[in-house]
């Protein structure tokens, strides 16, 4: 028989999508805060700029679509997709770099694809990988720790200074991350524990002094997201999961040449990508089996490029590539059909 839908009204899920956008971006404020006391000013001014790019970019495309402008950048999704790619990036590019990077996000990443439901590919890790590409010597220069407060800390008007300024970077505000560093000293044939003692000042308690508290404050801030149900457990459990397994089984197999699973789980993007951005419900796959695929997927591809790849963090790549292949994780873990025995007809 047909199935039947029965006539109005029906009941409200209970969430719109402007308001699990609002959520999302309450769970970024922790990261956000910690990150803004630590490396200073750039962090915010970074952020108000990429979230303004890509309300303007949004609202332009909506227009020459002919989509009703209002109503579209009330659901708060381009000022996420701003916000997840200023924290992707090092917040000392110059302004054109941000501004480029949400571009290429919201206007050939999403809006390019028919807007937000239709992108296969996560829109900020778009805009990321084009960046990284495009321009690596302004993507691998990190700001230096120097708390608000500290004589190291940039001023506000440093901090414009450097950002809208000419985007000359000063080694005295720079470095390379704790990722890129151990993986460049492996491969000068170094072993870990030789890394960790002649550079101390680089390393924290778990990975890389100053970014293992912006990946905590992520995490408590993904934590919460689990709590309201703004996302489910799949992904970040099997996700992380996945990474701290095998850094765990390499660690134990070489511990001179392999880092343990609290130097990756704490280090570089997991935990933002594990919680904010694998997260996607559009590019994401539909089925409790297939998030998990999905995601383990992701956290063992991140392993591999931070391991054997040409790039210290794999997260935003994994992503991509393992988003290609949502159709097909979809497919093969569809549901029996009510009714049916693993897709044959019922008897």
């Amino acid at each position: 028989m047909p199935l039947s839908t029965p006539s109005s009204p029906h009941i409200h899920g209970g969430s719109s999508v402007a308001q699990v956008m609002r959520r999302v971006i309450y769970a970024l404020l922790p990261g956000i805060l910690v990150a803004t006391f630590l490396f200073g000013w750039v962090v915010p001014i970074q952020l108000i700029l990429a979230s303004a790019t890509a309300l303007l970019a949004e609202a332009l495309m909506l227009r020459a679509r002919k989509r009703p402008v209002g109503r579209f950048l009330g659901d708060y999704s381009a000022i996420v997709t701003g916000l997840l790619l200023a924290l992707s990036i090092p917040a000392i590019v110059p302004w054109w770099i941000t501004v480029l990077g949400v571009l290429f996000a919201i206007v050939l990443a999403k809006q390019l694809y028919g807007g937000l439901g239709y992108n296969p590919f996560n829109p900020a890790m778009v805009g990321y990988v084009v960046l990284l590409i495009s321009f690596p010597r302004y993507l691998t220069q990190w700001p230096a720790v120097a708390p608000l407060g500290s004589p190291h800390a940039l001023s506000f008007a440093d901090s414009l200074a450097i950002i809208f300024g000419g985007g000359q970077v000063l080694d005295g505000i720079s470095q390379a991350t704790v990722l890129d560093f151990v993986k460049t000293e492996l491969g000068r044939h170094h072993a870990l524990s030789e890394i960790v003692s002649s550079h101390p000042g680089l390393f924290g308690t778990f990975s890389g002094s100053g970014n293992e508290w912006v990946a905590f404050a992520f995490l408590l801030g993904g934590l919460w997201m689990l709590q309201k149900r703004v996302i489910s457990w799949h992904i970040p459990v099997a996700m992380l999961g996945s990474t701290a397994l095998l850094a765990l089984l390499f660690h134990l197999y070489a511990p001179e040449t392999y880092a343990g699973p609290f130097f990756h789980l704490f280090g570089g993007g997991l935990m933002l990508g594990a919680f904010f951005i694998a997260t996607d419900p559009v590019s994401s796959p539909t089925t409790p089996r297939g998030l998990l695929i999905y995601a383990a997927a992701i956290g063992a591809l991140t392993y591999i490029i931070r391991t054997w790849g040409g790039y210290p963090d794999g997260v935003a790549f994994a992503v991509l590539l393992i988003n290609m292949a949502v159709p097909m994780i979809d497919y093969y873990t569809r549901p029996t059909v009510y009714g049916h025995d693993n897709g044959g007809p019922a008897h």
